[in-house]
């Protein structure tokens, strides 16, 4: 005892009662002990040194050497029993004493000493409790580890099988920064939505934006403070509800984690909790939340385990250790490097940050995560509370309860620890009342890792089943430790779990069904990475419950529920298990629709549903109870990327269209179904056949994965197998068969093709090729043809062998002609002046294209056609019909020819120029199919002047896009279209017509290239983009008449010219008209009219055909001054401005009010001078006025006489009384009306607008000249400011200066109202808004008004910006897709991330290497970085970048490591584009090295499936063999072993060997009798397409020999 008396210290004792007992040290002493007072040496923060905690020699030692005090021992003992009493050896019955009678209590207590003794000493046992729900008070500090990453918190495993969660807005406030400005985002593009949609925007903001998963990791040490542990807000609190769950919501942020922390208290080794406020090259700037000034730094060198500056966010937090100060005290630095290692001594060696705290000048130093040594004081064993007590530094109080001191293992605590020993300890809880640590001594709390090297949640995942459990340990009152089977983890079972059938109070380690070492069946129902325990229950109802939580639930699962409710929406709610729902949609509640579903599905009812969406973050589960599906064995289809082709499953159609419908499969999988692959049939209305919620049985015909793209059949596939290919691949064009009718439509025939050698092969007989004759005929014998009815003489018109189609025909000519050898079915059948049978395919209003074998298509000109059928409607022929044509010329190059139907012979050569149509260009539009070959050149060298034919591919308001050839096309300008403007109008040329077109320009060049400019452009590989016209003296005749000659360069336009041009773009300062070519003219505001102009914005819309002479031209510069103005063009002399000279006393004007004063009003002359004069209360009417307000307000347009006026002091006075107007005629009217609406205030003084020689730097406002300019005065103004002898005011300038604002909003407003009727006379333009519907669009005012309709679209953002890009406006472009982002909805992430790709598909295309940098790393902040670089190495792929595309992968793989699809993606890029083979297979080793054991087995298979593809067959062979030597589960690798073997293998030399003989390797395996039948069924199809009838029989029979064993058994 003496021992241990020496060792206690005052420090031990609590500073509470140490001030009470009397001792004689002063309150400053005793407070600088525990925190100093901050002084003008510690306002910095320094490292705490030992020195700092001695005193001087009157004050007391804080840590004396040797346990030496100045206390007397009797002072010493009754420290330390007062300490002991009030902190370490507190009772569980302890209640509140009363403050009443405490001398009553104390002789109470003497009284009963001796009775109570052994019950005293046994409350003097330790009660080491653990943390609890009641003891997590607010404002506790406690260290957590990351269980769980959500969207919008964070779960943290606390202690004592506690969880934690950390809402988004709790974390850091950087973070919290970042979230505000994304809702502010949010609320700025959604004003106009209601309050609830404002709410859901910003909840869905922050979801989106904001990826918790990249700043955290499951397993991460953080330290949170507690902010309340109360019931969720939403929970049921009425007195009945036991099962109310609570929630502790905890704080990240580092001014909370760190509150009682001072500058002055940090040290090193003290932890401490910092967020990212920025991001350098060589570290992280972290914020502290200990003032203003103290900040923190991260070396990149400290990031610790698995961290990189490069993966560093803003916001995010880390605990970090301080390992230093720098020198002026304002940068902490710290360390993240937090994990150790333990040596076989049992020490902790790591990083900086493994240091353990060696001195403290406050006890607030000891922060959860800080590593101490404790001196144990205690220890207890028996009792609830078990564990240990003791001290830190001898200055606070701290214990270990019963889980943090390992005290569930064979070894028990007292047998462990000795009282007096030392050990080291990590704080992981702090109390306030009183002060008091929790520590832990868990060797991987210690050292800051797994208690186990792999992550135990997937040793022994969540609700795995362990049948024989041995109990270990019991604590009797608490529960039973298990051995799960995971050497260094056991399993903990509350007491409360250990039984459904009754409740246990207590258990007994030596007796009864759970003493130590019995075994039992137990449930795994989570784990405490804090505790390190499995948390197990043995209850019967847990181990019955199918499912523990939804993660366990599995896509395409067959399960079993109840129903739980009918909702109103028809949808149902069915209970899988305790606490687990799915719903089931309407469409998925049975095969056939039900008007009732309530009558059907009643509460309480069981079903039998199948799973077809889990989400796990939304915690939601979809069902359908359709037979068709839950009962179906097909596999399922879940994801784009298992899934191959020929891949057959069940789907249900959730939307039908006019070409086909969409079948949706699980996990909202999605696939298109063609109208053409619906059935055999043919099917004209989906709608009639299909409804919505049907469920179809599909096979797979193409997917793509990176598109997320599906494209199925309902057709069986087995119909057309291998042998249906050759035997359509063989049938030739031409060609003459018979066939039997399978099936007759309202409108064709379904002939089965005989004589084959295969069955199965149709074709489809339309009406109109029955017959030679009228459709009446063609319909008559169509009524007489029946099903079964065999056919002769069938003539194969055209095949499509992807779309497995064949066109037949019967007409009696054209199957002669083929028997004859005359029909043409390829090109090189075509000979001039030869005459051939065809039928009509199809008429524009120019020609008609003429069909024959092989899909070849002739043209046949107006001018070839017959006279009399010239004027008729299309030709007066109809589609079908037979006609004998004459070959008259030939395109070889171009692969096209031409026919006259003409009787006489026609001149023969070259197309002689058409000059029957002056209108509009000659136009070649018919069947599709027919241009196809006139559009597909070969790469040749085009020249200036060339016409040649051309598809439209879009049409704008300016402008028509034309395709040459696959990658040549061009523009035709307003300028090009034709030779008389006013005939020039887009709008007669719709998509995909194919005209004729003269190649005017190629690939402008750059004027600063002066070599390209004076050479001949040629087209070459170099240049795709020419510039074409339709004008009919370039495409058909030169002697045609031109009203509009071309202008083509500025050389062309001269001075005096009278041209006609297009209005391109309207600026301030006047317009831009499009003249032709390159040549824009530029035409002043002065320039645009003799009148004057209101608005004159207005009466000038783009497009719009303008008139006037050219004033003007300056070669060098390339600049054309042109002048709308009438008296220019016709020659006569400008007409003068309206000024002072130009009134007279008389005469009339028009005008509007300007003020309204007691005495008059004052009337403003309509014009741009701001001429104004008085009109006298006497001179408003003829009758006396009393109130003028009655009769005229301001802005009233008037009509007034000039009654006098005198120019020189600029005074006028009018006259407004109805008889002044009397004698007036209707052309003074007239007149007066025209001038009202071209002039009046607000517009242009054209004359006082500068010429086209004048300095460009000298402008001037019109509206502040307006304001300068004198009033017009009477005649009898006295010199002055405008006052007369009686202080009247002629001029109301003094007005003007009072109420210049009111008068002119008033003024404005009303001449509003009237400018707005004068511009709907003037701007008569159709309103194309209700056509978009059905049109694309073509001009930016139809994409304007579709993006107000859908802002959120990117598909039709990315059309805009595709429309600018074809007008070579990159910018522009840029500006749009810079729109888009800002635009679209912070939810619609995947909007928004189509358009970051679709910009860096445009910067990859027309930027430049720095513009495409720039856009990806704007891409990657706004967007998942991963899933960027993705698209961005695709991007470079299929540009052929493949340096860039290397150097990108090699990034990626350091970045993304852990994900294996950027491992084979690589090794994929290397082997297909052959860049260095040996690095692809090198790959395979780095990635097992970054990958988990656990994903070793799928991506070695990859690799070995890319080396079959790509690669070595024989390197794949010898990895597939590695793996089935590896693994035990083998029939998967045999599969995917055998699909290879069978596609790439089988055609090499003994290959067919080798297939057969790893069959029979894999049907050695043990297999169940599943697998043996997929196997037997594969090989079989293997030898049927691969072998011969031998290896099939062989096959059948070791299938039957196999069946027979199996039997046998």
């Amino acid at each position: 005892m003496g021992s241990d008396k020496k060792r206690k210290r005052p420090q031990d004792a609590d500073p509470g009662p140490a001030r009470e007992s009397g001792t004689k040290k002063s309150p400053a002493t005793a407070n600088k002990r525990l925190r100093p007072e901050p002084s003008a040496a510690a306002s910095k923060p320094e490292l705490a040194k030992q020195s700092t905690l001695r005193a001087s020699k009157d004050e007391e030692v804080s840590f004396p050497r040797g346990g030496g005090s100045i206390l007397t021992p009797l002072e010493f003992k009754q420290i330390s029993n007062d300490a002991a009493k009030d902190v370490l050896f507190e009772t569980e019955n302890v209640k509140a004493k009363s403050t009443k009678k405490p001398m009553r209590e104390g002789l109470r207590r003497d009284k009963k000493a001796k009775k109570d003794e052994p019950k005293k000493d046994e409350q003097k046992g330790i009660k080491a409790e653990g943390l609890s729900y009641k003891r997590l008070l607010p404002g506790t500090l406690v260290l957590g580890c990351i269980s769980q990453i959500n969207k919008t918190d964070l779960a943290l495993s606390l202690p004592n099988n506690l969880t934690g969660f950390v809402p988004l807005t709790s974390i850091s406030e950087s973070l919290n920064q970042k979230v505000e400005a994304l809702i502010q985002d949010s609320d700025d593009d959604e004003d106009e939505d209601g309050e609830g949609k404002i709410e859901t925007a910003r909840s869905e903001s922050s979801e989106d934006d904001v990826d918790l998963t990249s700043m955290f990791q499951i397993g991460q040490y953080l330290r949170a403070y507690v902010v309340s542990s109360s019931e969720p807000a939403n929970s049921k609190s009425s007195s009945g509800s036991k099962n109310i769950k609570k929630r502790i919501e905890l704080s990240l942020d580092p001014a909370m984690a760190n509150s009682s922390l001072t500058a002055a208290e940090l040290v090193i080794g003290c932890t401490i909790q910092a967020s990212v406020t920025s991001v350098e090259d060589h570290g992280l700037v972290m914020n502290l939340g200990i003032g203003d000034d103290l900040k923190g730094f991260l070396s990149s060198k400290e990031l610790g385990k698995g961290r990189s500056v490069a993966d560093a966010k803003e916001g995010q937090v880390m605990l970090c250790t301080i390992v230093g100060l720098s020198s002026n005290g304002k940068i902490v630095k710290l360390s993240g490097d937090l994990e150790q290692k333990p040596s076989k001594k049992g020490k902790y060696s790591g990083g900086k940050a493994a240091w353990w705290l060696s001195s403290a000048p406050t006890v607030n130093t000891f922060l959860p995560g800080t590593g101490v040594e404790v001196l144990i004081t205690d220890i207890a064993k028996r009792g609830k509370a078990v564990g240990i007590a003791g001290k830190v530094m001898g200055l606070v109080d701290a214990t270990i309860d019963f889980f943090h001191a390992s005290g569930w293992e064979e070894k028990d605590i007292e047998s462990k620890f000795k009282v007096g020993e030392k050990i080291k300890a990590r704080v992981i809880a702090t109390y306030s009342e009183p002060r008091k640590l929790a520590l832990s001594i868990l060797p991987h709390i210690l050292s800051f890792t797994r208690p186990i090297e792999n992550e135990p949640t997937t040793i022994l995942p969540t609700a795995t089943i362990i049948n024989s459990a041995k109990v270990l340990n019991i604590e009797p009152k608490t529960g039973l430790f298990l051995d799960v089977g995971v050497p260094g983890i056991p399993g903990f079972v509350h007491i409360s779990r250990v039984s459904s059938n009754s409740k246990i109070e207590a258990l007994s380690e030596d007796s009864g069904l759970y003493q130590t070492g019995s075994t039992h069946t137990a449930r795994v129902i989570g784990y405490n990475s804090m505790d390190g325990l499995y948390l197990v229950s043995m209850e019967q109802k847990v181990l019955d419950q199918p499912f523990l939580r939804v993660e366990d639930i599995k896509i395409g699962e067959v399960v079993k529920g109840t129903i739980d409710r009918v909702l109103d929406s028809g949808r149902v709610i069915v209970n899988l298990a305790e606490g687990i729902t799915g719903m089931v949609d309407s469409l998925h509640l049975s095969d056939i629709k039900l008007k009732h579903p309530e009558k059907k599905f009643r509460e309480g009812v069981e079903v039998k549903a199948r799973v077809l969406l889990v989400d796990r973050s939304k915690r939601r589960v979809r069902l359908t109870l359709k037979k068709a599906i839950v009962n179906s064995d097909a596999p399922i289809i879940s994801s784009y990327e298992d899934t191959t082709p020929s891949t057959r499953s069940v789907g249900t159609l959730v939307k039908i269209l006019p070409n086909g419908a969409i079948v949706k499969f699980f996990s909202d999988v999605c696939g298109f179904l063609p109208v053409s692959e619906m059935s055999e049939a043919y099917i004209q209305d989906p709608l009639k056949h299909f409804t919505v919620g049907q469920s179809v049985n599909v096979h797979v015909l193409s997917v793509d994965p990176t598109k997320q793209k599906l494209r199925v059949s309902c057709k069986d596939p087995n119909l057309f197998g291998e042998a249906q290919k050759e035997a359509l691949a063989k049938l030739p064009p031409g060609g003459v068969v018979s066939g039997t009718v399978v099936e007759k439509s309202a409108d064709d025939l379904f002939v089965e093709i005989n004589g084959l050698g295969a069955e199965g092969i149709r074709g489809v007989l339309v009406i109109g090729q029955l017959t030679d004759g009228s459709r009446e005929k063609s319909l008559s014998v169509f009524k007489k043809l029946r099903a079964g009815q065999k056919l002769d003489d069938l003539l194969v018109l055209e095949k499509h062998e992807e779309r497995r189609s064949i066109t037949l025909s019967m007409k009696p000519s054209l199957v002669k002609a083929a028997k004859d050898g005359s029909m043409i079915s390829k090109f090189e059948d075509v000979n001039e002046g030869e005459t051939v049978k065809g039928w009509v395919r199809g008429t524009t209003l120019h020609s008609a294209f003429i069909g024959f074998a092989g899909g070849i298509v002739g043209v046949v000109y107006k001018k070839d056609l017959p006279a009399e059928a010239q004027p008729l409607p299309n030709f007066g022929y109809i589609k079908n019909q037979s006609i004998t044509g004459r070959v008259v010329y030939i395109d070889p190059s171009e692969r096209r020819f031409r026919l006259s139907l003409n009787s006489e012979s026609p001149r023969e050569g070259k197309v002689s120029p058409v000059t029957d149509t002056a209108g509009d260009s000659e136009r070649l539009t018919g069947d599709t199919k027919s241009t196809k070959g006139e559009l597909e050149k070969k790469e040749k060298k085009l020249v200036k002047g060339m016409v040649v034919p051309g598809r439209v591919t879009k049409v704008t308001d300016q402008q028509v896009f034309v395709q040459i050839s696959e990658s040549v096309f061009g523009p035709v300008s307003l300028t090009d279209l034709a030779d008389d403007f006013s005939q020039a109008k887009t709008s007669k040329y719709s998509k995909n017509e194919v005209i004729h077109v003269c190649i005017i320009d190629i690939d402008p060049p750059d004027s600063k290239n002066l070599q390209n400019r004076f050479s001949t452009p040629e087209l070459n590989a170099s240049n795709k983009r020419v510039t074409l016209s339709t004008r009919p003296s370039r495409v058909m005749s030169s002697d045609l008449p031109v009203k509009d000659p071309e202008i083509q360069t500025i050389t062309n336009v001269k001075v005096g010219d009278i041209r006609r041009g297009f209005v391109k773009q309207a600026s301030p300062k006047g317009l831009f008209i499009a003249m032709g070519g390159n040549v824009t003219a530029w035409s002043k505001i002065s320039d645009l009219s003799d009148k004057y102009l209101k608005e004159w914005e207005g009466l000038f819309t783009v497009g719009q055909l303008v008139r006037g002479k050219i004033m003007a031209v300056d070669s060098t510069l390339g600049h054309v001054q042109m002048s709308l103005r009438e008296s220019d063009i016709s020659g006569k002399e400008r007409p003068k401005p309206t000024d002072y000279s130009t009134l007279k006393k008389g005469q009339i004007v028009k005008g509007s009010v300007k003020n309204i004063v007691e005495y008059g009003v004052f009337v403003r002359v309509d014009g741009p001078q701001n001429i104004s004069g008085l009109c006298h209360k006497s001179q408003i009417a003829d009758n006396a006025v009393e109130d003028i307000s009655k009769l005229y307000a301001i802005g009233d347009p008037v009509k007034a006489k000039i009654l006098s006026i005198n120019p020189e002091k600029k005074r006028i006075s009018f006259g407004l009384k109805a008889s002044y107007f009397e004698n007036e005629g209707s052309e003074d009217e007239s007149e007066g009306e025209s001038e009202d609406d071209s002039e009046g205030e607000g517009g242009v003084d054209l004359s006082t607008v500068k010429d086209f020689e004048s300095d460009a730097n000298e402008e001037s406002d019109d509206g502040e000249e307006e304001e300068e300019e004198p009033e017009v005065k009477m005649t009898d103004e006295p010199a002055g400011e405008g006052l007369s002898t009686g202080g009247f005011d002629w001029s109301a300038s003094i007005l003007d200066k009072r109420g210049l604002d009111t008068d002119s909003e008033r003024d404005t407003s009303l001449e509003e109202e009237r400018h707005k009727k004068k511009r709907k006379k003037v701007q008569i333009k159709e309103d194309l808004t209700g056509n978009l519907a059905t049109r694309e669009p073509q001009s930016v005012a139809d994409f304007e008004r579709l993006l107000l309709g859908d802002p959120n679209d990117s598909k039709l953002w990315i059309m805009y910006m595709s429309f600018q890009l074809q007008l070579n406006e990159v910018e522009k472009a840029r500006e749009i897709a810079e729109r888009a982002t800002k635009t679209i909805a912070l939810r619609e992430e995947k909007e928004k991330q189509n358009v970051w790709i679709a910009m860096l598909n445009m910067e990859s295309m027309y930027g430049t290497d720095e513009t495409l940098e720039e856009a990806f790393k704007r891409a990657c902040q706004y967007n998942e970085a991963q899933g960027i670089h993705e698209k961005l190495a695709s991007i470079y792929i299929q540009t052929s970048k493949t340096e860039n595309a290397d150097d990108l992968f090699k990034v990626m793989i350091k970045k993304f490591s852990q994900d294996p699809r950027i491992w084979v993606n690589y090794a994929d890029f290397l082997l297909s584009s052959k860049q260095n083979r040996e690095a692809a297979r090198a790959l395979l080793q780095r990635a097992m090295q970054a990958l988990p054991q656990d994903q070793h087995k799928d991506l070695i298979s990859k690799f070995a499936k890319l080396e079959f593809r790509s690669g070595d067959p024989e390197r794949g062979r010898t990895l597939f063999e590695n793996l089935l030597a590896t693994f035990k589960k083998k029939s998967d690798l045999y599969n995917m072993f055998l699909d290879m073997e069978i596609k790439y293998g089988s055609e090499e030399d003994d290959g067919k060997e080798g297939v057969r003989a790893l069959f029979k390797r894999a049907l050695a395996e043990k297999t169940s009798t599943r697998q043996a039948k997929a196997l037997f069924k594969k090989w079989l199809g293997f030898e049927k397409s691969k072998g011969d009838e031998k290896s099939v029989e062989a096959v059948t029979r070791k299938a039957k020999e196999y069946v027979e064993a199996k039997k046998g058994e």
